[in-house]
């Protein structure tokens, strides 16, 4: 078994080097600036209505009678949760402390970097998705990077080989989160044991195996339900954690700006990284935390029963928002906050570090309290993450086997959730760090062939959100709402219908 760690391990290594070298970074970042040029700056000009038209008129929604929704969709605070629930997991907590062991407190302002331009390259793909989703023959809407790449830019091995990613990134997300409850739960009851490990890895495994048969719609309960929960309780503590150690927070602000544009973070150990580990460790763990530019959290969203492509693009804006700058930054600054660089340096050299990190940081500062609410915390970010990819990657198998008609898709889907819960017992049980590993490079992948679509399709971004206020502002054009005729014309009477 070792022996076939080892090769996986080297194999994958040479992969990560490539997937996340300098020409993938630079097109992260490439994208995000394209867009910000391309839409004036969206993610700010808008961002008020990003907050107030989402999250904030769904608080006020709640105690309304809302419109009748489609029985076969879902709404879009449901596909918001269901996305969240994929982007709100351990990268927030586990992934934070890792890029800080392993790339230095300067590594948070890249996670920063990456999540302010993420912020409208995730409004795109939303805008993308709903614009070139399909309905398939149950009546209910399929999208993802995969459509808009097959009908937008019309290239459909490109398609298929983005399917293919995104089904082997589910299987290495589902992995990083399996293998962090596990290393979370044995922490919490002090032990190591293998036997307790795949314990917990079958127990998550079964879960996970229950509540995926009931798709997308089972999968936005739990979700809504779940999310937000422990964000609430996270954020809570977090904060009262960081104001127990205020004085220690202008500190901590200066280290992180400070580690990131000096070639060394610091003086020795863990901060002794060249800047291009600082940047590529930030980027990296900030993609795996928001997934902004993975052309991922879209397949949720394209599900919703919105009809208009710019509404659930705002979604988009505020989920990166909330995931990078409020859950991220927490963690960050709790953990610069609560240990000092010695104590950092202390934990880099053993493995499962990043949880035992998170997990001092509770329980350094609530005791017991802190422990318990940790250990219930992490899986259920966990557990939900892993709902959602196993989502995603369903719906890339479906693509890729049999489109809309649904033609063997069966077989395949089948064959895919069942190996998809086999390797969650096997992910409880392998190196923290080669899941890490492995996670990366399978975002990498997935990413490319997705931002090759959204920067030939940014125009198309652009012109559908022109469409969008100028209607909002009185004039009288057509909806931009799905680039099918049809389709398209359907969207404009179901929204003169049903809007409230």
């Amino acid at each position: 078994m070792q022996a076939v760690i080892d090769v996986i391990a080297k194999v994958n290594g040479f992969l990560n080097d490539i997937v996340w070298g300098w020409p993938a970074i630079v097109m992260i970042l490439g994208t995000g600036i394209i867009l910000t040029i391309r839409t004036k700056c969206i993610q700010v000009r808008k961002f008020g209505e990003s907050f107030n038209g989402t999250i904030v008129k769904t608080i006020k929604d709640s105690t309304k009678k809302g419109r009748i929704r489609d029985k076969n969709k879902i709404s879009p605070f449901a596909a918001f949760a269901s996305a969240i629930s994929g982007t709100v997991g351990t990268g927030n907590i586990i992934g934070v402390s890792s890029a800080i062991l392993t790339g230095g407190p300067g590594a948070v302002f890249w996670m920063w970097v990456s999540a302010f331009f993420g912020m409208v390259t995730n409004y795109a793909e939303n805008v993308l998705g709903l614009y070139y989703r399909k309905r398939d023959r149950d009546g209910n809407f399929r999208g993802g990077a995969f459509y808009y790449i097959a009908y937008g830019i019309k290239w459909k091995w490109l398609a298929y080989l983005a399917a293919v990613f995104c089904m082997i990134a589910a299987i290495g997300m589902s992995g990083v989160q399996t293998n962090k409850i596990s290393g979370t739960l044995v922490n919490a009851f002090q032990t190591d044991s293998i036997v307790v490990k795949l314990m917990i890895g079958i127990v998550v495994a079964v879960l996970v195996a229950i509540i995926i048969l009931g798709g997308i719609k089972r999968i936005s309960t739990v979700a809504t339900l779940l999310v937000p929960f422990m964000s609430l309780i996270f954020i809570v503590l977090a904060i009262v954690a960081i104001c127990m150690h205020i004085t220690a927070l202008p500190t901590a602000v200066a280290l992180i700006f400070k580690s990131a544009f000096t070639f060394k973070s610091a003086s020795g150990g863990i901060l002794g990284y060249a800047m291009a580990t600082v940047i590529r460790k930030g980027m990296a763990r900030g993609v795996f935390s928001n997934e902004a530019g993975l052309g991922s959290s879209v397949i949720a969203h394209s599900a919703t029963d919105n009809r208009e492509p710019v509404k659930q693009g705002l979604w988009g804006i505020f989920e990166v928002f909330f995931d990078s700058f409020i859950v991220c930054t927490l963690t960050a600054f709790l953990i610069l906050t609560s240990f000092s660089v010695e104590e950092l340096n202390a934990f880099s050299v053993i493995d499962g570090a990043d949880s035992q990190v998170a997990m001092q940081a509770f329980s350094g500062n609530f005791g017991l309290i802190g422990t318990i609410c940790f250990s219930i915390i992490l899986p259920l970010f966990a557990f939900t993450t892993i709902l959602a990819w196993a989502y995603y990657g369903e719906k890339a198998t479906e693509f890729l086997f049999g489109g809309l008609k649904g033609n063997g898709t069966k077989i395949a889907v089948w064959v895919f959730k069942i190996l998809y819960v086999l390797l969650i017992v096997f992910s409880a049980v392998i190196s923290s760090e080669l899941v890490w590993d492995i996670s990366d490079t399978a975002n990498g992948l997935m990413a490319l062939p997705n931002l090759i679509a959204v920067i030939l399709l940014s125009g198309v971004v652009v012109k559908i959100t022109k469409n969008y206020y100028d209607r909002k502002k009185g004039v009288d054009v057509k909806a931009m709402l799905s680039a099918y005729p049809e389709q398209n014309d359907e969207f404009i009477e179901y929204e003169k219908n049903n809007s409230n």
